[in-house]
């Protein structure tokens, strides 16, 4: 099929499912590869192959650079006695178990090799996709393991590529592959950061700012590759500090068409990916002879069912060395909760884009020419883990997590309105220099000084409710029966209103005040008009917003308030600041 006719049937797929998933009640990502199966029924559709380029040098930066924009750089660091072990040692752990059940299969050791490199990492998309309804906290670390674990498994992919083609491989030229994909990638990936940061530094165009945040992904892989480093830690690495230093880089209107433009985008290639996938499966399929056909099936199963049982023994191994620093954690969790955690996080451990982009990518013959024994093999059974990891713990998570009764995220509520109360409060005590730095009137500045004084007492009295709500569950029914209450009872208020004057007796009124205002002789409207007062108010308010800011990222630094909340109260404020400003900086 033609470019033109593929992105077309991708295009009308992904409508489909985006349409079908909510009616269906079932995760899009599902619905899409279900699709994808389907279409590999056509004979014709079967032809549309996915180049491993493609998925490594397409998908993958533009998805991994947007999912490190949104990880919590603070759940990083709390959890790095996590999420470290679980993105290396987890992973060769998980392929060397996988290579082992494939060899029994009667696989030959270097392609079962490949095989567990290349299902051996969960994958970030599938688990951002699919893991949204974990609390915050378990999603976050699942999220971050997810980002760094490609590198690892690129690292054995191409270790147990040189085996494979008869390449020498030693004790010091693996020790080189590991260091060159870390440190290398890690190198790329700030490099590429270091010189986004001082070009954006310059720019005030959100245009401009967007055109180079979409460069920075590609810029990093490309980088990364040219050195024989991992191009995905590149990736990674650049996308966390650009995170870290976005609000001192970006502008308001650069971020508010950032965050509706990049998770739409996002949104539309992961879904693409999934029904390509879909194709792939279909492709491989038909592909490999029916007396192959049952004993490669029971391979996907048992290296699937594998996958599973080393994630689940290897957190059970480790969970002594790697509990959470929060304070005050594990008071609330005891040996019951932390068991059905590691269930939870067992589940919800899906492959994706990168094991099949891996599988893809194995070469069709050694270096003596001869074809490569078993790569029909490793594709067959890494498509099928991807589709049993998608299709049955995908749907069968939900249930789990609601059987696991894991902490609620109260947290983030508290520490949203610990930081609204934070830079309202510093607003507040900051107005009297602020007013007399721009030359603001004392009627303005005690009209700004009521409306933050309101704001923070309802932020205040929200605090209050939730700490009520939280403490006394009768107040819950309570509520519940005042909302069932027959409503009060009518006082004769709406017939005073309706006596008093018609519409068109108030439109009236209200034109002869503006006409008697306008021709007035008694009035300067050059002296303290409500033009005047406008103005003014939307410079102090303008300057209080960035007071805010100021105060938003030093809570943000310091670790009081976790980045993510951090950045949907700077959205709060670029939405306030854009709409003073009453015009986009686009152009």
């Amino acid at each position: 099929m033609e470019g033109l006719e593929v992105t077309v049937l991708l295009g009308l797929a992904v409508l489909a499912g985006t349409i079908l998933a909510p009616r269906l009640r079932v995760a899009t990502p599902l619905v899409l590869l279900v699709i994808g199966l389907l279409l590999g029924f056509v004979p014709a559709l079967r032809q549309i192959e996915l180049p491993p380029e493609t998925v490594l040098l397409l998908f993958l930066p533009v998805m991994l650079f947007w999912e490190s924009l949104t990880t919590s750089l603070r759940g990083v660091r709390r959890s790095l006695r996590y999420i470290i072990p679980m993105s290396t040692l987890l992973v060769v752990a998980s392929a060397f178990a996988v290579a082992w059940v494939a060899t029994m299969f009667g696989l030959p050791w270097p392609a079962a090799m490949i095989l567990g490199a290349a299902v051996a990492p969960p994958d970030a998309t599938a688990v951002a996709a699919l893991g949204r309804l974990l609390p915050q906290r378990t999603f976050m670390k699942l999220k971050a393991e997810s980002l760094t674990n490609d590198g690892t498994a690129l690292v054995l992919y191409a270790i147990a590529i040189s085996v494979a083609l008869g390449d020498t491989v030693t004790g010091w030229s693996i020790t080189a592959t590991v260091l060159m994909s870390y440190l290398g990638g890690a190198a790329a990936g700030i490099a590429v950061a270091a010189l986004a940061y001082v070009s954006l530094r310059r720019m005030r165009n959100a245009l401009s700012i967007n055109v180079t945040l979409l460069l920075v992904p590609f810029t990093a892989f490309l980088l990364a590759e040219l050195v024989n480093a991992s191009g995905v830690l590149a990736v990674v690495f650049a996308g966390l500090i650009i995170a870290w230093a976005s609000p001192r880089i970006t502008t308001a209107a650069s971020r508010r068409t950032a965050t509706a433009a990049w998770p739409f985008g996002v949104y539309l290639l992961n879904g693409a990916l999934f029904v390509l996938i879909g194709l792939e499966v279909q492709l491989v399929l038909h592909e490999i002879s029916p007396g192959e056909l049952w004993g490669l099936v029971l391979l996907t199963i048992a290296a699937w069912a594998a996958l599973l049982v080393v994630r689940y023994v290897f957190q059970l191994l480790v969970s002594p060395f790697s509990r959470p620093r929060t304070p005050g954690l594990s008071a609330r969790t005891g040996p019951g909760s932390l068991n059905r955690a590691r269930i939870v996080s067992t589940v919800a451990g899906f492959r994706g884009a990168v094991s099949l982009a891996i599988a893809l990518s194995v070469p069709l013959t050694t270096s003596a020419g001869d074809p490569l024994a078993g790569r029909d093999a490793v594709v067959f059974v890494t498509a099928g883990v991807i589709v049993l990891s998608l299709l049955v713990q995908g749907p069968l998570l939900p249930a789990v997590v609601r059987w696991a009764q894991l902490p609620s995220d109260e947290w983030a509520a508290d520490e949203l309105e610990l930081a609204q109360r934070t830079i309202t409060g510093a607003a507040i005590a900051a107005l009297d220099d602020i007013a007399a730095e721009h030359g603001i009137s004392d009627e303005v500045r005690e009209r700004a000084r009521r409306d933050g004084y309101d704001m923070l007492e309802l932020a205040n009295a929200r605090a209050f409710a939730r700490a009520q709500a939280a403490s006394d569950a009768d107040q819950i029914a309570q509520l519940e029966g005042m909302v069932a209450a027959p409503s009060a009872p009518d006082t004769g208020a709406q017939a005073v209103v309706d006596a008093a004057a018609s519409p068109a007796e108030a439109a009236s009124e209200s034109v002869t005040a503006l006409t008697m205002l306008a021709a007035s002789t008694g009035i300067d409207l050059t002296q303290r008009s409500p033009l005047t007062r406008f103005e003014e108010m939307t410079r102090l308010k303008l300057a209080l917003l960035d007071r805010k800011r100021e105060v938003l990222l030093r809570l943000r630094r310091e670790g009081t308030v976790d980045d993510l909340l951090a950045r949907r109260l700077e959205a709060h404020l670029d939405a306030e600041e854009l709409r003073l400003s009453g015009f986009d900086d686009l152009d």
